[in-house]
């Protein structure tokens, strides 16, 4: 059974499907097959309570029985349900668009924003979006309307690897269109400076958004298996620069070790959640640790 769920959720067989509402949907399915029923994560769907309407419900789950019981309008509240707004930052730089292997960063990211988006659907919970390179290129506002899933997904489906990338810059930006406290997921293969990243954060936790980072890298990025002296060229930047085998045998590691290791230490010191993620790794562990932190948080 998990070998099965595990192929299901591979990013290789997830890239041949027809278009990535379907990629949503088998993600989270196969997901759910293998994850037992637990109040650990308290995702089931069953009938708890009634709550009042508030703009941005699905209305599906208006009870109309009742509406016309008492011309007052109740949706039907579910176990394991917070309503949790959810707004998904996707980083849609030049960088993301780099791929040793089958799937790129930025199309791994894709699939891990529409499972996370449908997951939070299936919860009820009113998701948004905001794609951004050197500026913020689109903004889809959170809701939890009928059709809103459908559209944030097609419009997450026609993104491609942009510009240069301003991390900071736009973080200072995210604060105009995120309004009442949520959770914040970006997904971004985090090239910038981990300290100005986290003077970029702090903002959104003061103002109590829960803030989780999925940095999104390439298996050569982590692991370069070049044997000979190479030439990198960055493709935001356009620097090239000479790299000789004994470098990477010996310094390489060393370096993005420090690396991540200042990403996470900036990540925690501002009260947000950073997290590596394989862009050929299944996707149940980024959903696994998505809904972790979400119960700690809720």
């Amino acid at each position: 059974m998990n070998a099965a769920r595990n192929k299901l959720l591979d990013p290789k067989i997830l890239a041949g499907l027809a278009n990535l509402e379907l990629v949503a949907r088998t993600a989270v399915e196969g997901f759910f097959t293998g994850l037992h029923r637990s109040p650990r994560f308290g995702f089931s769907q069953e009938f708890k309570e009634y709550r009042a309407y508030v703009e941005g419900d699905d209305p599906r789950f208006v009870d109309w029985n009742v509406f016309a019981r008492t011309d007052r309008t109740y949706v039907r509240r579910y176990e394991g349900e917070t309503n949790t707004r959810l707004m998904l930052l996707l980083d849609a730089s030049a960088s993301m668009g780099y791929s040793s292997h089958a799937v790129s960063k930025l199309q791994y990211a894709k699939f891990l924003v529409a499972a996370l988006a449908w997951l939070a659907a299936r919860q009820h919970d009113p998701v948004g979006l905001i794609v951004f390179d050197e500026d913020i290129r689109q903004y889809r506002p959170p809701t939890g309307r009928a059709g809103g899933l459908t559209g944030l997904i097609h419009a997450v489906d026609a993104v491609e690897a942009g510009g240069g990338t301003d991390l900071v810059g736009c973080f200072g930006k995210f604060r105009e269109h995120l309004g009442r406290r949520g959770l914040v997921a970006v997904i971004s293969d985090l090239y910038c400076n981990p300290e100005a990243m986290a003077r970029a954060v702090q903002p959104l936790a003061w103002h109590g958004q829960d803030i989780m980072i999925f940095q999104v890298l390439d298996p050569r990025e982590l692991r370069p298996d070049w044997q000979d002296a190479v030439v990198l060229q960055d493709v935001e930047t356009h620097r090239r620069l000479n790299v000789a085998p004994e470098f990477l045998a010996e310094r390489y590691r060393e370096r993005l070790e420090d690396h991540l290791r200042a990403l996470r230490r900036a990540a925690a010191n501002v009260g947000a959640h950073q997290v590596l993620i394989r862009s050929d790794e299944p996707l149940d562990q980024a959903l696994r640790r998505y809904l972790l932190f979400r119960q700690r948080r809720a």
